[in-house]
């Protein structure tokens, strides 16, 4: 169970460039997930004639049922520049892994609530620590792919390619890296980024 919540229009408006596809994941959301609002801003997309279809399924995050589920709209999914998916972080790194050359955007925060949360068969995590940095780091979290949980980069202490906190797992700063470059938006990394609200992670309290 978790709790998500829309981003602010003012800060997805600007990720959207061309055409989009929508997904909605209604997995372990048992506890809230933002429809009103969530719906209101998609039927703007939607009238605006920017959206080349779209999506309400669950559990996304079980990259099997994802083919599944994704498959009849495949031409859809083609035919869009940036795949909105509104889910937690786990869902969102998903869609990420399976389209590596589409953007892909998390519309949305998560916040922890205890529970069951998932079912994907992958090494994703979601802290769910209620300020996603997945739109900034080409759908890579640094939260759990960075040992250090590193939110501006690197920490120069990686060899190879490989976490010095832990030798056997790869840099995840090199992965978001090679992420970005792979879907031509390194110039992501020029954003500033604001000091992380430890306020809203359980994980830290």
């Amino acid at each position: 169970m978790l709790i998500t919540e829309l981003k602010a229009k003012e800060a997805l408006l600007p990720q959207i460039c061309g055409k989009v596809f929508i997904i909605n994941c209604y997995g372990c959301r048992e506890i809230y997930f933002p429809d009103a609002a969530a719906n209101e801003f998609q039927k703007e997309l939607v009238d605006s004639g920017c959206v080349t279809g779209s999506i309400t399924t669950d559990y996304i995050c079980n990259p099997d049922n994802l083919k599944v589920r994704l498959a009849k709209h495949a031409d859809a999914i083609e035919a869009a520049d940036v795949l909105l998916v509104f889910s937690c972080g786990v869902g969102v790194q998903t869609v990420a892994e399976n389209y590596p050359a589409k953007k892909v955007v998390a519309c949305c925060d998560t916040y922890a609530l205890p529970g069951f949360q998932g079912v994907t068969p992958l090494e994703h995590d979601c802290r769910q620590c209620g300020e996603c940095y997945l739109n900034l780091t080409g759908g890579i979290c640094p939260i759990t792919a960075c040992s250090k949980s590193l939110v501006n980069g690197q920490c120069g202490g990686s060899k190879d390619g490989m976490c010095e906190v832990d030798p056997n797992m790869e840099c995840g700063w090199e992965r978001i890296i090679r992420r970005l470059k792979q879907v031509g938006r390194l110039d992501a990394l020029k954003c500033p980024v604001q000091v992380r609200n430890y306020a809203t992670d359980e994980d830290v309290k």
